[in-house]
């Protein structure tokens, strides 16, 4: 079988409808100096602006997958709502799924943890006393 390649294209499905100055922007369209133009849809927002992003530490979210509290807060492909779990075990909280990775915390035989993903034996979520964002040993989790 042979290979496939992707070819670059300015085609769109849909005409343009916004008339455009030389230089590509949108015409009355202003910019701050050595700032680029944001993405606009006609009758739609910019995206543009300061993001205000919650604490990762202490708010369950991925570029993937967040919790579906925070589906106001941030974008992710997408949100879960959290299964409550209880740890069988104590055993660290860590900041990313590996044995090598930073522990953020200490969880005991019988903490809560509100799992939001369970996979390749490692569950994230948060839990403990303080609801740390963080990643367990799946064998670690009871119902």
């Amino acid at each position: 079988m042979g290979q496939n390649f992707l070819k670059g294209s300015s085609a769109t499905s849909a005409p343009t409808t916004t008339a455009r100055t030389a230089s590509g922007l949108p015409t009355g369209s202003a910019t701050r100096k050595g700032s680029t133009p944001s993405p606009t849809v006609e009758g739609g927002y910019s995206l543009a602006g300061i993001s205000h992003l919650p604490d990762p530490d202490y708010h369950a979210y991925r570029q993937d997958l967040a919790d579906v509290a925070l589906a106001g807060s941030v974008i992710a492909s997408h949100y879960a709502e959290p299964l409550l779990r209880h740890l069988v075990t104590a055993t660290p909280l860590r900041r990313s799924a590996s044995e090598d990775a930073e522990i953020v915390g200490d969880l005991q035989a019988g903490d809560d943890m509100w799992l939001l993903d369970d996979t390749r034996g490692w569950a994230w979520g948060y839990g403990g006393e303080d609801k740390r964002v963080g990643y367990v040993r799946a064998e670690a989790l009871g119902l």
